[in-house]
Parts: structure tokens; sequence; C-alpha cells
């Protein structure tokens, strides 16, 4: 992909795997209103700029908007599943400030993202098998790579105990 545009750094994904930003399960939507001009946005505008993909690409469950020139003074606003609105004041504040409180609020915790990527790594280790109701898969058979089931897929004669004690048996004779 060529590197054109304003800042193409900010598609590289590399720079989106960066944020730190992860919203709670709770944030349905969040709304930006920003001005295109004046400097009480300046720090909204840059925000829209750098940290906004950052947060797409984190949450993908959330739905993001922008509305520009619509309101006198800039903020943020999030709507969490029980109906809840969170209200951001961002007026007059640098988009590093802005990241840093919005992650407060409405962000996960350092424990939280820890805990949550421990468990993803548990759920997703091929060595781990057993019941379907706590693990992925139920036999080792499963994994790729492995020899099939033998109640499934016939074993190749070759692998059969029957085979190798019938042959060791001719070449005795």
């Amino acid at each position: 992909m060529p590197m054109k545009g304003r800042f193409p750094i900010r598609r590289t994904l590399e720079y989106l795997q960066k944020g730190e930003v992860v919203f709670k399960n709770s944030v349905k939507i969040m709304t930006v209103n920003y001005n295109t001009h004046g400097n009480l946005s300046e720090g909204a505008r840059k925000f829209v700029f750098f940290s906004i993909p950052q947060i797409q690409y984190k949450n993908p469950w959330v739905q993001i908007m922008m509305f520009k020139n619509m309101t006198p003074s800039p903020f943020l606003r999030f709507y969490l599943d029980d109906g809840e609105q969170v209200l951001v004041d961002v007026e007059g504040r640098d988009y590093k400030e802005i990241t840093q409180h919005v992650r407060k609020i409405v962000g996960k915790s350092d424990k939280v993202l820890q805990a949550e990527a421990l468990a993803r790594m548990e759920a997703s280790n091929p060595a781990n098998f057993g019941p379907k109701k706590y693990f992925l898969r139920e036999c080792i058979s499963e994994v790729e790579g492995q020899v099939p089931h033998p109640g499934l897929v016939a074993l190749p004669k070759e692998m059969t105990g029957k085979y190798k004690t019938k042959m060791a048996a001719s070449s005795e004779d």
C-alpha cells in the first residue's frame, strides 16, 4: 500500500495496535462534537486525527460518530448499554490529555486487559483439550497435523498393532 495522504503512518497496523484505549463492554456508541476552527477545539481535532483510528481498531464493536461545527464547545459523549450517557468536556485540552482521561473514565484497567490476554492465550493453546464445555477441542486428534481419530477414519494398516505383530511373526519364520 502506498504511503500517501496526510500522516499515512496512521493507517499502518503497527500504529493502530499501539492504541491505549480499550473501552469497557458497556460502551456502545461514542460521539465526538468539535469545531474545525478555533483554539478551544485544537485538542479535539488532534484527538480525532490521531486517536480515533486507534480507538476504532481496538474497539470494533463501538459505533463512533463525529459531529463537526455543531456546538460552541467540544465534548465527547458515550452511550452505555443501560441507557446511561457519559459526557466529557474536552475544551482547551491537549489530545493526549483527552486520551488519558477517556481511558480512565470508560476504558478497561490494565489488570483487566492482562487477565483477558491471559485467558485468550490459555484458550487458544493447542495443548489444552477436554470436554467441549470447557475447552476448544475434545481430542488431540482434532488438532491439524495429528493422526486422525481411529473411530472416524481408519488408521493405515502399518500403524495397527495387529499388523505389526503379524509382520514380526512372519519375519521370524
